[in-house]
């Protein structure tokens, strides 16, 4: 130990940001406690579901319930992950963003639109409380800002430096 260096986890190859006590790191990040698997598995049944029914109810979130899905998946059931991932139907929709191109810039104008057609709705209409109706008002600011950060999806794909 005279003058020695433990090495990082990172050196172990393990990775840090799934460095949870309850997680089993040779799996991928997923909770060794079978009852945080299965309560994580049935809350991405239950957004898959939601998400499903957000295609045809315009006011419900499709691709958001479908990212929480991806994510529930992802620490409780890789099989469920991959069916998510690989559908034909509802694949495509979060692929792209959870492979970091970014979502397609209709995607991000409905978003921006429904959150200001609803948000200060509510906060004028329904909510009675000051404080509460300002906190939805920075949330709208807040999910606004992240959205027009994040990149947007060029439709024609990929560009090479030939064309």
């Amino acid at each position: 130990m005279s003058g020695e260096r433990m090495p990082s986890r990172a050196d172990r190859g393990v990775d840090p940001e799934m460095t949870d006590l309850n997680t089993d790191s040779g799996r991928s990040g997923r909770p060794k406690n079978r009852a945080v698997r299965w309560c994580l598995t049935a809350a991405g049944l239950l957004s898959t579901g939601l998400a499903v029914l957000g295609i045809f109810l315009p006011l419900l979130p499709t691709v958001p319930l479908l990212l929480l899905a991806a994510a529930c998946f992802a620490r409780s059931s890789e099989r469920f992950h991959r069916h998510l991932l690989e559908h034909r139907r509802l694949g495509p929709l979060i692929r792209p963003y959870l492979a970091g191109d970014g979502i397609p810039r209709k995607a991000k104008a409905t978003a921006i639109i429904l959150i200001w057609l609803t948000i200060p709705a509510s906060a004028l209409y329904i909510v009675p409380l000051f404080w509460l109706k300002a906190l939805l008002i920075g949330i709208a600011a807040a999910v606004t800002i992240y959205l027009l950060l994040l990149p947007t999806l060029d439709p024609a794909g990929p560009r090479s430096c030939d064309s």
